[in-house]
């Protein structure tokens, strides 16, 4: 049987911008208090302290504004009693609500975006840790997302480095010898959400290590997260069901006024 484990990593201070991140983690992981790492380790690190580090934290008096100037397109809107809640398209490619802007653990009047290019923040920070320790590890920098069909949110992979982001089985055979036609599974996700439940949302713990799943672990320049996020034309559903709703009565006058 195959098994893995993971835990956080102590000794991250606060983050704040013009900090070097990828030396502060380094740091951290191989602090002679810190479990050692080994090859094949996958370090995962949460998306808000290198948006801090990157100097994404700015003066905003309306999250509002600021999530309409990171949003590329609008998927739909839901309004409720707190306000309305809107799934965007951000500038990073990324589905997810309020463009993924937060004002959680910030200062008042402030907002945090997220990293401009994730990816190479996650090569940014696994160049540091291979160099460091001269071991093969990968890296994924993670955010947290909901989902538009289940309850409650998870956090999901929104940048990567040397990890294998997506394990292909097609082609392959399943235990019954049957073989596999449409199975291919989100491992980065499955990463972050695994680190997720050693580091915690209030534990003040934003970096894990993930050992057991070696073999995902691949060149630095493996394809990113970013190569995870679907393209518009297989998109069953870009359109919330009222927006869909509207653009169709909206086509079809026009094409009743031709």
């Amino acid at each position: 049987m195959s098994s893995f484990s993971g835990w956080g990593v102590g000794g991250i201070p606060e983050i704040v911008a013009g900090d070097d991140l990828p030396a502060i983690v380094v740091a951290a992981v191989t602090s002679r208090e810190s479990t050692p790492l080994e090859d094949g380790d996958i370090v995962v690190v949460t998306s808000k302290i290198v948006s801090k580090a990157e100097g994404r934290q700015i003066v905003a008096a309306d999250r509002e504004d600021a999530i309409t100037a990171e949003t590329v397109r609008v998927v739909a809107t839901k309004a409720h009693a707190g306000g309305v809640t809107r799934i965007v398209e951000n500038r990073q490619g990324l589905v997810l609500a309020a463009a993924g802007v937060d004002s959680s653990n910030t200062p008042e009047g402030t907002v945090l975006l997220l990293p401009v290019d994730p990816d190479a923040s996650a090569r940014a920070v696994c160049a540091a840790l291979r160099l460091a320790t001269g071991l093969r590890i990968g890296v994924v920098i993670s955010d947290t997302l909901g989902r538009a069909w289940r309850l409650g949110q998870t956090d999901v992979s929104i940048g990567a480095a040397g990890v294998r982001v997506l394990d292909d089985l097609r082609g392959s055979t399943d235990a019954g010898g049957r073989t596999l036609e449409a199975t291919v599974i989100a491992v980065a996700d499955e990463i972050a959400g695994a680190a997720d439940l050693v580091k915690g949302k209030a534990t003040g713990t934003p970096v894990a290590v993930i050992r057991g799943i070696g073999h995902l672990v691949g060149d630095i320049d493996e394809p990113g997260a970013r190569s995870i996020v679907r393209p518009l034309e297989e998109d069953l559903f870009r359109l919330g069901a009222d927006e869909a709703y509207r653009q169709g009565v909206e086509d079809g006058r026009a094409r009743s006024t031709r």
